[in-house]
Order: C-alpha cells, then sequence, then structure tokens
C-alpha cells in the first residue's frame, strides 16, 4: 500500500512539474499586464513605461502599464496581491509600499512579503541632502556640528510625511544624535520652491528636482545618501564616507509577480528584464533620470526586501510618523 501511495505522489508530482515546465515554455499566451500603483507621470510610471516597451520585444507580447493609484499605492499593490500566479499580471513595487509601509500602517491589505514572487530590484534613486545658501555649513560635517550645536534650530523639508526624504532625515538624527525638525509638504515641487526662497534650511530631494538648482548655485550639495557617490554629482561624498559607515538610504523599485507564480515563468522574467536593463539607450535613459540600475536576482531582491522592512520598521517608530 505505501509502495503505491509513492508510485502515485511521484506521478503527481512529476505531472505537475511537466505541467509548469509547459506553461512556462508557453508563457506569455497573451499581453502582460504591468500594474503601476501611481498616476501616470511620477518615477514609478516613467520607469514601468521605459522598461514596458522593450520587454514586449523580448517576450513576444504586448506588456500594457496600467496605472492604478490610490492609498498611497496600496491599491495597485492588493490588485496584483490578489491576481492569479501565471506571470501575466506583474507589479512595479516601490520602497514606500514594501518596506515603509509595513511599519507606518496598522494593517496593509497585502503581506509584502507572503503575497510576491520577487522577480528583480529593478533601480534605486539615491537623494541629495540640499542646503540653502544662508544656511552657514558649507559641508556634512559642519552640518552636523551645527545641528548639534544648536538641537531643534536646523529643519529640512520632504515631500510628504513618512516619504523617504522625511525618513531619511529621521534617520541620519538618530545616527548622529541630533535633531534637526522635519517639515512635511504635499508634494517636492512646493518644498524645492520654499527651500530656493530661505523658508526651509535644508531638504533630502531626488536628483531630478534639484540638479538643475544645484548646477546655477542657488543650492548647495552637502552628501548623497546612497552606497556610493552618484555619476551625477561625483564631487560629491555620500553620508558613509561622511563619519557614519554603512549608511544607505535610497529609494528604490522593483518587479514582482503574484505569490506562487512558477519559478520557470519567474526565471524567464528575470532574464527578459535583465537584458532590457543593460540595453545602451535604457541604461542612458534612466540615467539621465537619476535611477542607478540594479537587476539583482530574485533570491537577492527577496532578501533586500526584508531587510529594508527591518530597517525603516525601526525609523518609523522612533520617528512616531502616522499616514497621512
Amino acid at each position: 500500500m505505501r509502495a503505491l501511495k509513492f508510485i502515485v505522489t511521484t506521478f503527481a508530482l512529476g505531472a505537475l512539474c511537466w505541467i509548469t515546465a509547459a506553461a512556462a515554455q508557453q508563457y506569455p499566451a497573451k499581453p502582460v499586464r504591468f500594474v503601476v500603483p501611481f498616476a501616470p507621470g511620477g518615477s514609478t510610471d516613467t520607469l514601468a513605461r521605459t522598461l514596458g516597451v522593450k520587454l514586449s520585444d523580448f517576450v513576444g507580447q504586448q506588456v500594457v502599464v496600467d496605472n492604478r493609484p490610490g492609498a498611497n499605492g496600496n491599491i495597485g499593490m492588493e490588485i496584483v496581491a490578489r491576481a492569479a500566479p501565471d506571470g501575466h499580471t506583474i507589479v512595479l513595487g516601490y520602497i514606500a509600499n514594501l518596506a515603509i509601509g509595513p511599519g507606518l500602517y496598522e494593517k496593509l491589505p497585502f503581506d509584502p512579503v507572503k503575497d510576491y514572487a520577487p522577480i528583480t530590484q529593478l533601480a534605486s534613486s539615491p537623494n541629495v541632502l540640499v542646503a540653502h545658501p544662508a544656511v552657514p555649513a558649507r559641508n556634512f560635517k559642519e552640518l552636523i556640528a551645527l545641528a548639534k550645536a544648536k538641537p531643534g534650530q536646523i529643519n529640512f523639508a520632504s515631500a510628504s510625511v513618512a516619504s523617504v526624504g522625511h525618513l531619511t532625515g529621521e534617520l541620519l538624527n538618530n545616527l548622529a544624535g541630533i535633531k534637526m525638525v522635519h517639515v512635511p509638504y504635499k508634494g517636492s515641487g512646493q518644498a524645492v520652491t520654499d527651500l530656493l526662497g530661505g523658508h526651509v534650511q535644508l531638504m533630502f530631494s531626488g536628483f531630478s528636482s534639484t540638479l538643475p538648482h544645484i548646477k546655477s548655485g542657488k543650492l548647495r550639495p552637502l552628501v548623497v545618501t546612497g552606497a556610493q557617490r552618484s555619476p551625477a554629482l561625483p564631487d560629491v561624498p555620500t553620508i558613509a564616507e561622511s563619519g557614519f559607515p554603512g549608511f544607505e538610504a535610497t529609494a528604490w523599485y522593483g518587479v514582482l509577480a503574484p505569490a506562487k507564480t512558477p519559478k520557470p515563468i519567474v526565471t524567464r522574467l528575470h532574464a527578459e528584464i535583465v537584458k532590457v536593463l543593460q540595453l545602451p539607450d535604457v541604461k542612458e535613459r534612466l540615467g539621465n533620470l537619476g535611477f542607478e540600475i540594479v537587476g539583482s536576482t530574485p533570491e537577492q531582491f527577496a532578501a533586500y526586501i526584508k531587510s529594508e522592512i527591518s530597517k525603516w520598521e525601526k525609523v518609523v517608530k522612533t520617528s512616531g510618523a502616522k499616514p497621512e
């Protein structure tokens, strides 16, 4: 009886593997829906559309970008978490939903670890800490000394509460033992405008918003928040090399499928997406927009998501940030 059960089980597993392999060979059998959990025009949308156009050529089916904004991106993420795990629905994941959200919301409509099959981290986008010229600190070390001498008197702007820019400032507060005051805005545009006008002193900002003002001399760059210096500002040091080894706080983006998507399909998508990321015109376009290409393996991306959740949960709790 045991021998018969073993034979039946072995046959069933073999049949399942054959069906999965066959499905992967035929994949994709129809257009691929690429959900972007934010409105058109933002960084996630630009990244998805740049990728989607080229990916269509590699997979042999149209990759259709589907913007599903709402609830700070959580609606689009939930849609994909509940989609059929056949590789025909994927999502452009963002740090705010996958790593910051778990510490910010009491309950998310999805589990960022259990509900997805990570495919690859596409890119990261470090911020640059810029100062209004009236700030007396000429470099980062002088800023830290100034903040320690004047606790609560130095402020920094961000695009919103619990944004990457906000939490980067809180992370620096914790590590440096300083107390800079956060000034939230409803978007980066108004924050940059007020920074240029001297209404706020500092800002952790994306490159696209501030690089023209840095080049014109209207804003002073102090440090970048990535692990390495940025090609866009090669003379500006990182926070890590300015006295805080290991410091890294970047916006990052990746592609995920619903959990239980067959591994051969995940492997296929990973291979094709990495090919797209290595195309010279894609590298140039993304580089000009301030993106640093990653292209990690599914396993590396899964481990990275877990590590980022752990890091940002602590920062969110310490900052006292609440969802708006």
